[in-house]
């Protein structure tokens, strides 16, 4: 193991038997699962993998190349879950990955009212990326849209965490924190425009 990944953050070292057994196969197959619902740490595998890349003990454009398509891939399998079972079949089995009823209905809303920005946007936050693409397959986004979208929100969300891990180095704990202020500034957005319209509305009222 290289010296700089041995001090590497904690939970990139507790992938590193992971990445060295399973290697590009890890990266693949965690995003792979992740983005239908499966709880499994595919943005941590990604970070590791690129972080290992940094070091020469892996290749970042092969990473970037497969997280991309396995990022890809996962959410259309999401989406034709959502599309072909619909809302009876995720709520029946959607426990098993923690996918309640409460929070299907208010991935749906968020859905219905942003339509396709939410596809790239979730890929940004934790809970709605394992799932956005089940929800849009219940909300009967059209696949092509939301293929356009999800392609968009795949590249930009796995460049974005190669590069990080890739270049980042020892100071990677600090963008890690990233996920939390995209959260923050999403939050302020919607609130933002909810208070935007309402005044707009009691105005229009008088």
């Amino acid at each position: 193991m290289h010296l700089a990944i041995q001090h590497a953050p904690s939970y990139i070292k507790a992938l590193v038997p992971l990445i060295d057994k399973y290697g590009y196969l890890a990266v693949g197959g965690m995003l792979f699962f992740e983005d239908f619902g499966i709880l499994v740490p595919g943005e941590t595998v990604l970070l590791t993998a690129a972080f290992y890349a940094g070091f020469g003990q892996l290749n970042i454009i092969v990473i970037i190349v497969v997280g991309i398509i396995a990022a890809i891939i996962g959410d259309n399998v999401g989406f034709a879950i959502g599309n072909y079972g619909g809302r009876p079949l995720v709520e029946k089995y959607g426990k098993y990955v923690f996918l309640t009823k409460n929070r299907i209905h208010r991935a749906e809303e968020f859905f219905n009212k942003y339509g396709g920005r939410v596809v790239v946007i979730s890929r940004f936050i934790d809970g709605l990326r394992q799932i956005n693409g089940i929800i849009a397959g219940i909300t009967e986004m059209k696949w092509l849209r939301f293929l356009l979208y999800n392609v968009i929100g795949a590249t930009i969300w796995v460049l974005f965490w190669s590069l990080i891990g890739y270049f980042g180095g020892n100071h990677i704990n600090f963008f890690s924190h990233f996920e939390l202020l995209v959260t923050i500034a999403l939050v302020v957005f919607v609130v933002g425009k909810f208070i935007i319209k309402f005044y707009k509305k009691r105005n229009i009222s008088k």
